[in-house]
């Protein structure tokens, strides 16, 4: 079992890893919060993940990272903290929140279709993401343009335009929690007719 630590002034948070089952769940055990104990030094009861985010927002922490700037996905696999730019902080969590929403605004399925269009073999996520930047004018940090785009390209493989070339750079818990870092994709084969 490992330990995972924040440290504003008055609230340390500890997540503390439970046994996880073979057959575990895993997007609970990703993204649920699921075979973790959660404790706050300043004795709160944290029965839950819920609890634990609910108590770090009202401390002003990151509800994402219980203000450590760091996520442990699995044990032993840690992430700085995507959702407040690794600062821990509640009040960068909200900003980088509306920067999201106002990506998925901008960044539609359309655009990145449209991009996509423009490679004529495979290409990787982060060259897609550099175009719709370009495309758009936006500075580098302006907005989280490789998430969005991210995003719709794991949309348009779902519904079958695209299909991803990459084989996982990590397994994290086996083949069903795995890690991409910058996938390769190309558009899917139109079918005969």
């Amino acid at each position: 079992m490992t330990e995972h630590t924040t440290r504003p002034a008055t609230h340390t948070i500890t997540t503390r890893w439970q046994e996880i089952p073979e057959d575990a769940d895993e997007r609970a055990l990703v993204e649920g919060g699921a075979f973790r104990a959660f404790a706050c030094s300043c004795g709160a009861p944290l029965p839950a993940r819920v609890a634990a985010e609910l108590h770090a927002m009202e401390t002003g922490q990151c509800s994402a990272c219980l203000g450590s700037a760091d996520r442990e996905l699995v044990p032993g696999f840690v992430q700085r903290c995507a959702a407040c730019a690794a600062t821990g902080r509640r009040n960068v969590q909200l900003v980088w929140e509306v920067a999201h929403g106002e990506a998925a605004e901008v960044i539609t399925t359309a655009l990145v279709r449209e991009v996509v269009a423009g490679f004529s073999g495979p290409f990787r996520l982060s060259q897609v993401a550099d175009t719709v930047r370009e495309s758009l004018g936006l500075a580098r940090g302006r907005l989280p343009v490789g998430p969005r785009v991210r995003d719709v390209l794991r949309e348009l493989e779902a519904s079958g335009e695209l299909v991803m070339l990459s084989a996982p750079d990590e397994l994290l818990r086996g083949p069903a929690v795995v890690l991409y870092r910058d996938p390769l994709w190309q558009r899917a084969p139109l079918p005969p007719g």
